[in-house]
């Protein structure tokens, strides 16, 4: 078992960005729920799975952690350790019914992730299947966007994992639980005073250097200086600009109602495919993707040029890659579907991907975050509205584990990361895993009221794809 907390650093307040994701919420159709399904060769030991889980949620301080606001909204609200934690409260066994295997599982899953979280509660449960095909099991996890994006989940996830099914040597001993510490109102508003004037005054130390490279940029090209200022401001209008209606004329109609999917490829297959074609395996996957979305507009009768597309860029760097928060920058652009040669559409989509990639405005993230979570709720809900509810489609990639892991004994065979959909009307998240890369397809009913139709037309995308290797 991966007993290696250090690897992550756990703030003890939420991120500007973060707190964007949290405050949305007021509208039950931005929600930013991540679920995972894992399908396990056998029903993992419950005595297991309980002290995987109790060991897990002392090492990993999210697991034991609620979020609590500050006092006028002065800062980013904080992460505080609940003094009512609950194990059996997050944690759910349960039997499956119907026919029993995988797409069962989704169905059951479905419900598990529209259902929102208790906010006086840590932001995440874990609910296990038994009794699949086979003797198989499946677990159903669901955490909320706020603690951690795509990247930080796998790392946490780790925690519970181990690489063996029976662990040699005794079992590790049990940490120490957290410190309990419930601040009282005039604490609470001390402490927020006190993070936003060290922010402030971290501002203000690296302001003077700052604006001496700037100065000294300014004076040796001026016009330079002048042409990036405006390009970062462009970028931003661009990142930020409303797109209430989507390009599918088809994909139109939003609701609180999710379908989940799965697909598998190979992951050999996949990458000399994107290989070929001169671009990365995100390039692949979206061009899949992409082509999949103009089959089933095909079948409909209806195809545009372009679908609205939306994709998180991770933005970590060196200085903060053991941060466990959020670290990407949201980008949505239109995406061409209408390229009749595998080939060329991998090429075309490589330099679109590569253009947004290469915004200004993806490392200004955190800035502009710090500006808006001060805006009235009711204010951000709108702006984010306009933002999200556009998009046509959301893709993430995900670098996953490339040796077989272990659940309290049972072998990990798949995992299949589901991500919110946020207003688009389908969210397609891809994670590597050994050998395989598992998407996990999320659809809104009401945009995609044929779900199957839209599964058989993605695989036929991916199958184009494939081609190319």
């Amino acid at each position: 078992m991966a007993d290696n907390p250090d690897q992550l650093r756990f703030e003890d307040r939420m991120r500007d960005a973060d707190a964007l994701a949290w405050s949305i919420e007021k509208d039950p159709m931005l929600r930013s729920t991540i679920t995972a399904v894992l399908i396990l060769d056998r029903t993992p030991d419950r005595a297991l799975v309980t002290d995987r889980l109790e060991r897990g949620s002392r090492l990993v301080p999210r697991l034991r952690q609620r979020v609590v606001s500050s006092p006028w909204s002065l800062a980013p609200p904080r992460w505080e350790v609940d003094p009512y934690f609950d194990l059996d409260y997050h944690l759910r066994w349960t039997r499956a019914a119907g026919s029993q295997d995988v797409v069962q599982v989704m169905h059951a899953a479905g419900p598990i992730a529209m259902q929102g979280f208790d906010r006086d509660r840590p932001l995440w449960e874990m609910t296990v299947i038994e009794g699949l095909t086979d003797d198989t099991a499946a677990v159903v996890m669901k955490i909320h966007h706020s603690i951690t994006d795509g990247v930080g989940a796998v790392k946490i996830g780790m925690v519970l994992f181990d690489l063996e099914r029976v662990p040699p040597g005794p079992p590790l001993p049990l940490p120490a639980a957290p410190v309990v510490h419930v601040l009282n109102r005039r604490e609470r508003f001390g402490d927020a005073f006190g993070h936003e004037r060290r922010r402030q005054l971290g501002i203000a130390r690296r302001l003077p250097s700052a604006v001496r490279r700037a100065v000294i940029r300014a004076a040796a090209d001026p016009a330079a200086a002048v042409q990036d200022v405006g390009a970062t401001v462009a970028s931003a209008a661009r990142m930020l600009r409303p797109a209430t209606t989507p390009l599918s004329p088809i994909m139109t109609k939003r609701s609180l109602s999710m379908h989940f999917d799965t697909l598998s490829v190979p992951l050999a297959e996949t990458k000399a495919a994107a290989k070929r074609g001169g671009g990365t395996l995100n390039d692949a996957f979206v061009t899949a993707v992409a082509r999949g979305f103009r089959y089933y507009h095909d079948k409909h009768g209806q195809a545009p040029e372009m679908l609205r597309m939306g994709m998180p860029i991770n933005v970590r760097t060196a200085a903060t890659a053991d941060l466990a928060g959020n670290q990407w920058a949201p980008t949505r652009f239109p995406l061409p579907i209408g390229v009749h040669d595998p080939l060329e559409h991998l090429q075309v989509i490589r330099g679109v991907i590569a253009a947004q990639r290469g915004e200004p405005a993806v490392g200004l993230v955190e800035p502009l975050a710090s500006v808006l979570h001060r805006l009235p709720t009711t204010m951000l809900v709108g702006l984010f509205g306009s933002m999200l509810r556009g998009v046509d489609f959301t893709t993430s990639n995900v670098p996953g584990v490339r040796v077989p892991l272990y659940f309290a004994g049972a072998k990990l065979l798949a995992q299949f990361p589901l991500g919110p959909l946020s207003g688009s009307a389908v969210n397609l998240c891809l994670l590597s895993y050994v050998d395989q890369l598992h998407v996990g397809v999320n659809c809104d009913l009401a945009a995609v009221p044929d779900p199957d139709n839209l599964h058989s037309c993605l695989r036929a995308g991916f199958d184009d794809v494939a081609s190319l290797a």
